[in-house]
């Protein structure tokens, strides 16, 4: 167990480095919610500003260290975790993992980052940013 905290301790101490410079410094409420699928990672990062929880884009350094921990985590990929929920609260972290046997497969990674937004905050609103003018809707004829 030290041996994979002498491991991982650094990456997890970067993520929320990482994790705090995204939102503009404070990382009181910050919560990442990600999901390394081998070469890939799903990321979304959001900080609890009271009334409303705001989305942040996160950046490649953030996907690179979750990538890291991912793989410092088990020589066997099929011993990985799934799922990371790093959480800050006030000068105190918390980092969860979930393992591949905890999910249900036919879930998206949308779909379990949505019902863990909904457990953590409830109703509360998610403010995403705007698309961008260059994207457009697809519609069908």
């Amino acid at each position: 167990m030290k041996d994979r905290l002498d491991k991982i301790g650094p990456i997890i101490s970067a993520i929320g480095g990482e994790g705090a410079e995204i939102v503009g410094g404070d990382p009181d409420g910050l919560y990442i919610y990600a999901e390394p699928d081998g070469g890939a990672v799903y990321a979304a990062v959001f900080k609890d500003e009271g009334e409303a929880v705001r989305y942040f884009d996160p950046t490649d350094n953030l996907f690179d260290l979750i990538r890291d921990a991912w793989e410092a985590e088990n020589s066997d990929e099929a011993k990985r975790w799934a799922v990371m929920e790093y959480e800050v609260q006030g000068t105190k972290f918390d980092v969860q993992f979930r393992y591949p046997e905890e999910l249900d497969p036919n879930d998206y990674s949308s779909d379990r980052r949505e019902a863990a937004l909904k457990k953590r905050y409830g109703d509360k609103p998610v403010i995403y940013p705007p698309m961008p003018e260059h994207f457009q809707e697809l519609k069908s004829e």
